[in-house]
């Protein structure tokens, strides 16, 4: 009976001292996964307006990214909806519009920068489009 007890002891600290970093890592999930989702909603932004040679705008959901998003037509039909993220910010871009083309208006390059928060850790990911419209995932330093 003793060495049970012993043992769950041992077991009670382990997960204490496993805990934080067990936090951290599901944050940057978290991150990642957004980021992820993110990447593949623009290339279906841009396949969109590829396919109906038209404007296709992603834009956010009332309330800022980390509410969801929305993929647009040129008469506001919605085409694709994402909901929201829990735990996770992302920095205000504004709306995303590809041309006919898949191509991005000249000057337009959005870069959006997904943050978590574990403990005294803050994780990023980024996420941009180049003007050839072809979004891309940086490591969190280039951003």
């Amino acid at each position: 009976m003793t060495e049970l007890v012993v043992t769950m002891a041992l077991a009670a600290i382990l997960a204490t001292i496993a805990a934080p970093s067990f936090n951290g890592m599901i944050a940057t999930q978290r991150a990642r996964a957004l980021a992820s989702d993110l990447y593949v909603t623009l290339a279906k932004t841009r396949s969109a307006a590829l396919t109906l040679n038209q404007n296709v705008t992603l834009q956010a959901n009332a309330g800022g990214w980390q509410n969801g998003w929305q993929i647009l037509d040129v008469n506001n039909n919605v085409l694709d909806n994402h909901g929201a993220a829990t735990g996770v910010t992302v920095t205000p871009t504004p709306s995303v519009t590809y041309r006919p083309s898949g191509r991005l208006p000249a000057g337009a390059v959005p870069v959006f920068v997904i943050s978590t928060t574990s403990g005294a850790t803050v994780n990023h990911q980024c996420v941009s489009v180049d003007l050839g419209g072809r979004p891309y995932m940086t490591a969190a330093a280039a951003c």
